[in-house]
């Protein structure tokens, strides 16, 4: 019995249906199999851990990505966006006037036009925003854990005195969306809660030291839980093993006073204050670049501008939810709509696109400047786009069929568009994608191990980043 050499040393468990389809294609191509090994070996090694951090911008509610991201000037006239397209500093790539700063750092991004939904069931707010959390399909029959509490577990973090995971303010209505699925819920992320991020009274009160816990009463209790350890050296009990370090991690948190110093925005200057913008979006992502220069692991900005005493009648649940009115001046509130979307300003407004379009650029910027860009992978992500047509009631409906996504940072090839759809914005035409493969490109970003399972209390092994594949684009 003779062996076939191209095969000599190949473990086929380790190859997805889609690299063996593709060893085909090299032997019509006239290429060997034992050069396809080499050049995926070569091209998995230059895409290993590139990324030390990952800092997620969730702009949850569905942002319309025809007057955003991908515009269509060539659009029927009665459902065109009423914003231009801009150029940006990368010949050819435009985004419309809404991101006019953010068209100056095209250079830094690249921008993938073609996300939609291959499955139904994730078209609403709630399943869909635990669908990009998670990166697997809320029609799951195991609930799957987000993919930063994945992160968590298996790479924890470099910063000791903060939480692997953190969400910063984690307070709209679709928050609770998160998930630990099949993980213990020590990985759970960490929300840091309040109103308004930027007033000057903020602070994040479950991380704070509290006055009765003195140095003294600390170092008590530290001593008693080192005592407890002891009794249990020698034995096989995994779960105190594995609550060691967690309560070293507290210990820290309680003990250090960077955990405040992390979160403090006054010690930022007015002009970096002023860079990112006025208001909660922009301290929001400011936050957002604090928590990664502290070293913590995956971080989720998510940005609901919060009611105030200067926001109109109506206008109490500020996200991209534009079923009415998306081109108001003001409030969506008018004369007209369906009450599907009211409490919003239009699409325009300042608080809207303008302090995002602010922010945005500014984070990425700022990022640079810090030599912080290179190391953390910068995701801009909403749940799904908007109609390419308009409603009755002068707004967009939820769309699932084409959307965009937006990549920085930790080798991401800058100034490039990825995939396109149609005249119209409504369908993907080329390089489809879904929330499968954004999650399978953060954990290759991360250099997580998509092969090697997690383990359900039952011991039960789970692969979690096999859904889809990492976007090659990115890479």
């Amino acid at each position: 019995m003779t062996t076939n050499s191209f095969f000599d040393g190949v473990n086929s468990i380790d190859w997805t249906r889609r690299q063996w389809m593709n060893a085909g294609a090299f032997g019509v191509l006239g290429a060997s199999l034992p050069e396809m090994l080499a050049q995926t070996a070569m091209a998995k090694e230059s895409s290993r851990a590139k990324a030390k951090s990952v800092l997620v911008i969730l702009e949850q509610g569905g942002m319309s990505h025809v007057d955003t991201w991908d515009p269509k000037p060539e659009m029927v006239a009665e459902h065109r966006s009423p914003f231009v397209s801009v150029s940006s500093v990368v010949p050819g790539m435009q985004f419309t006037e809404l991101l006019s700063k953010t068209a100056r750092i095209a250079d830094k991004l690249s921008v993938v036009r073609s996300f939609h939904h291959t499955k139904a069931g994730a078209d609403a707010h709630p399943n869909g925003t635990q669908y990009v959390l998670s990166g697997v399909h809320p029609t799951s029959p195991l609930t799957m854990p987000d993919i930063g509490t994945v992160a968590a577990k298996i790479q924890d973090s470099q910063c000791q005195y903060l939480p692997p995971y953190i969400m910063v303010p984690g307070n709209h209505e679709q928050a609770a969306e998160t998930r630990t699925g099949y993980l213990p819920s020590a990985y759970r992320v960490f929300k840091t809660g309040g109103g308004d991020v930027s007033q000057p009274d903020w602070k994040v009160n479950d991380l704070l030291p509290r006055g009765e816990n003195n140095a003294d009463r600390l170092a008590g209790r530290k001593s008693l839980l080192t005592s407890f350890d002891s009794s249990f050296a020698g034995t096989k009990v995994d779960s105190v093993d594995g609550m060691g370090k967690f309560y070293e991690q507290a210990f820290d948190t309680l003990t250090s006073n960077k955990v405040t110093q992390a979160f403090d925005l006054q010690r930022e200057s007015a002009a970096t204050r002023e860079r990112y913008g006025q208001g909660h979006r922009g301290a929001c992502y400011l936050v957002g670049r604090k928590l990664i220069e502290a070293g913590v692991r995956f971080v989720t900005v998510d940005v609901r501008w919060p009611k105030g005493k200067d926001t109109p009648v109506g206008a109490g649940n500020l996200n991209w939810d534009h079923h009415d009115h998306i081109y108001a001046n003001q409030t969506c509130e008018l004369p007209g709509a369906s009450g599907a979307g009211a409490g919003r300003y239009g699409i325009g407004h300042w608080v809207m696109m303008g302090s995002v379009d602010q922010a945005y650029s500014s984070l990425i910027t700022d990022l640079y400047e810090r030599g912080l860009l290179a190391e953390t992978l910068v995701c801009f992500v909403t749940e799904f786009g908007r109609t390419p047509r308009i409603n009755k009631h002068g707004g967009r409906d939820h769309w699932t069929h084409a959307y965009s996504m937006v990549f920085a940072g930790a080798g991401v090839p800058g100034g490039q568009v990825i995939g396109h759809t149609d005249r119209d914005g409504g369908y993907v035409l080329s390089h489809g994608h879904t929330p499968e493969d954004y999650a399978s490109t953060i954990y290759d970003k991360l250099g997580i191990d998509r092969e090697k399972p997690l383990y359900t209390e039952s011991n039960r092994p789970v692969y979690f980043g096999h859904f889809g594949e990492p976007i090659a684009e990115l890479f």
